[in-house]
C-alpha cells in the first residue's frame, strides 16, 4: 500500500456501509493495518449490525446507531486489550458489517425429476421451482460458520447450500404429505409453508440466517401424465361417446360425398362407415329393447354377406346392414357380393335374397272399367 493510502487510514475517524448492492451479507471495512482512532465514529444504518473482530475473535456487536468507540460502549474489546482506564492510541480490530435486510427474489428448482407414487397414476416424475428470501438474524453464527474472513460475502456463496436444502425438504414434504398429483396445485401455499420450516430449522442455529419466505411457482408432471390428463378432460367434456362417434361418421360421410373426385376408394369407405353406423344403432337399439335386469338369449346364427369394394373386401355384414346399405345407395345392384355356399362373387341383383333389397319397375296398372 502507498503513503497516500496510509495516511488516508491514519486520517479515517468514520466507519460506516453505504450498501449499494441487493446481495451483499456481509462486507468487511477496509483500512491501513485494520487501525481505529481512538474516538472514531461508528454509524450503522438501518437494516445493518457491525461487528469488532480482534485477533480472530468476535468482540462487540452493535445494531443500528451512531456510536463514538471509547471503552463505555466497547466492553468486551476493552475487557480483550485490558484497558483499565481508557486508551489514547489507535487500536487493531477487524469490523465487518453484516446486511441484516431480506433479500428477495432468489430462485430455487429440481435440478433433477423427483420420483413419486401417485394413487392414481402410480410411478411418476415430477419437477418444481419458485422463489424464497433470506436474512441474517444471528451475524455472530454467520461470521463464524459461514463467512470467516472473507471480506465481500454475497448471497450467491451460499445458494447452493440453500437450494440443496430445499430441494431435499420438498421432496421429504412431498412423501409425508401424500398429495394425489391432480391435487398438487391446490396444495402449493401448505407445501411452501412446510418446506419453510423445514429449511429454517436448519439454518436457523446452525448459519445465524432465515428464510422469511418460500414460495412454489410451478409444480409440473412429465408430458407423457400431462397428455393423458388432457385426453380424460376432451372425453369428460364430450361426454357420451357412443353419441359422438356417431356424430364424426356422419361428417366423413357427408365429406366423402361432397368430394367427387374420391372415386371408389371414397364409395368403400363411405360403405363401410354406414355399415358401421347401421351396426352400432342396432346394437344401441337391441340393448334398449332387452328389459332390464334380464339376461337376453344368445343370437341365433344368422347368414352374413361380404362385398367388393374397389379390389377390397369388406364385411362380414348382416341382412339387416345390407338392407341399410341398400336403401343409403352405398349397396347397388351391380355391387359383387359372396356369401357362404357360394361358388364366387356375383352381382347382387342376381341372388334372390338381395334383388328385393333394390325393389322393380312396378306392372302397369289395370285398366278402368268402361
Amino acid at each position: 500500500m502507498g503513503l497516500f493510502d496510509k495516511l488516508r487510514g491514519e486520517l479515517i475517524d468514520i466507519i460506516e456501509w453505504i450498501d449499494d448492492s441487493n446481495h451483499t451479507l456481509v462486507w468487511r471495512f477496509p483500512r491501513y493495518n485494520n487501525e481505529i482512532k481512538n474516538g472514531a465514529q461508528l454509524i450503522v444504518r438501518p437494516g445493518q449490525e457491525a461487528i469488532l473482530v480482534h485477533n480472530g475473535e468476535i468482540a462487540d456487536v452493535y445494531p443500528p446507531g451512531h456510536y463514538q468507540l471509547s471503552t463505555e460502549n466497547m466492553p468486551i474489546m476493552s475487557t480483550l486489550r485490558g484497558w483499565k482506564y481508557g486508551f489514547e492510541s489507535p487500536f487493531k480490530a477487524e469490523v465487518y458489517f453484516v446486511s441484516t435486510r431480506q433479500i428477495t427474489d432468489l430462485k430455487w428448482g429440481t435440478p433433477n425429476p423427483i420420483m413419486l407414487r401417485d394413487p392414481e397414476f402410480g410411478p411418476i416424475r415430477i419437477r418444481a421451482f419458485g422463489t424464497y428470501a433470506l436474512k441474517a438474524v444471528e451475524p455472530k453464527a454467520l461470521l463464524r460458520e459461514i463467512v470467516g474472513t472473507d471480506g465481500d460475502f454475497q448471497s450467491d456463496e451460499i445458494t447452493n447450500l440453500l437450494r440443496a436444502m430445499i430441494t431435499s425438504a420438498f421432496s421429504d414434504v412431498l412423501g409425508k404429505l401424500q398429495i394425489a398429483a391432480l391435487d398438487l396445485a391446490s396444495k402449493y401455499q401448505e407445501i411452501a409453508a412446510e418446506v419453510r420450516a423445514a429449511v429454517v430449522e436448519q439454518i436457523d442455529d446452525e448459519y445465524g440466517l432465515d428464510c422469511p419466505q418460500l414460495v412454489v411457482v410451478n409444480i409440473s408432471l412429465p408430458e407423457a401424465v400431462e397428455k393423458a390428463l388432457d385426453t380424460r378432460t376432451s372425453m369428460g367434456v364430450i361426454g357420451d361417446m357412443n353419441r359422438f362417434q356417431q356424430y364424426q361418421m356422419g361428417q366423413a360421410m357427408t365429406a366423402a360425398a361432397e368430394n367427387p373426385s374420391g372415386g371408389g376408394a371414397s364409395e368403400g369407405m363411405g360403405l363401410g362407415m354406414g355399415f358401421a353406423m347401421a351396426n352400432q344403432m342396432m346394437g344401441q337399439g337391441g340393448a334398449a329393447a332387452a328389459p332390464a335386469g334380464a339376461t337376453p338369449p344368445p343370437p341365433p346364427s344368422a347368414q352374413t354377406w361380404y362385398v367388393a369394394v374397389d379390389g377390397q373386401t369388406r364385411g362380414p355384414f348382416t341382412m339387416q346392414q345390407m338392407s341399410s346399405g341398400a336403401g343409403s345407395g352405398e349397396l347397388n345392384p351391380q355391387s359383387m357380393v359372396w356369401t357362404t355356399g357360394m361358388s364366387g362373387w356375383v352381382a347382387a341383383s342376381q341372388v334372390p335374397q338381395l334383388a328385393s333389397l333394390f325393389g322393380g319397375s312396378p306392372p302397369p296398372p289395370p285398366p278402368v272399367p268402361s
